[in-house]
């Protein structure tokens, strides 16, 4: 794909999966919802999580977005990353409540919504995923054998 593709496939997919490396050095596979910031794919999730342990520990981490049912329709990227934790409370607060209004799509946030992703905002952190790699398909593109 190229970058313009990426960004577009990126705003429309809902879900990544994100790899880090638990403490016994085995994959932790885990969803997250996100969102993009200037280039940078963002998530929130707990402080006291184990992929955010693992990212404490090895900032690494390699995420996979990706669609299609039937093999001419699979299209994706995996993202290698270091990760970049934020912890400021306004600021994870900012952040999720800009994820919560990606996927709710444009409604306006109830107060009760905001309130509680305000009182979420101390046990939780942001993630900054700063690519250094990627890999991507997309096999619509394939020539089709006839």
């Amino acid at each position: 794909m190229s970058d313009e593709e990426l960004a577009e496939f990126l705003q429309e997919q809902r879900t990544l999966i994100c790899a880090t490396i638990g403490p016994d050095g085995a994959p932790h596979v885990m969803p997250l919802w996100y969102l993009v910031r200037d280039g940078d794919v963002w998530a929130w999730t707990y402080a006291a999580s184990q992929k955010v342990r693992n990212l404490e520990r090895d900032p690494r981490a390699t995420l996979a977005i990706e669609t299609g049912e039937h093999y001419d329709e699979l299209r994706g990227v995996m993202l290698r990353t270091r990760a970049v934790i934020e912890r400021a409370p306004d600021f994870v607060a900012a952040l999720g409540l800009a994820l919560y209004e990606r996927y709710v799509e444009g409604e306006e946030l109830p107060a009760d919504v905001r309130a509680s992703i305000a009182k979420q905002a101390p046990k939780r952190v942001a993630v900054r995923f700063v690519e250094y790699g990627r890999a991507s398909w997309d096999h619509r593109k394939l020539a089709v054998a006839s």
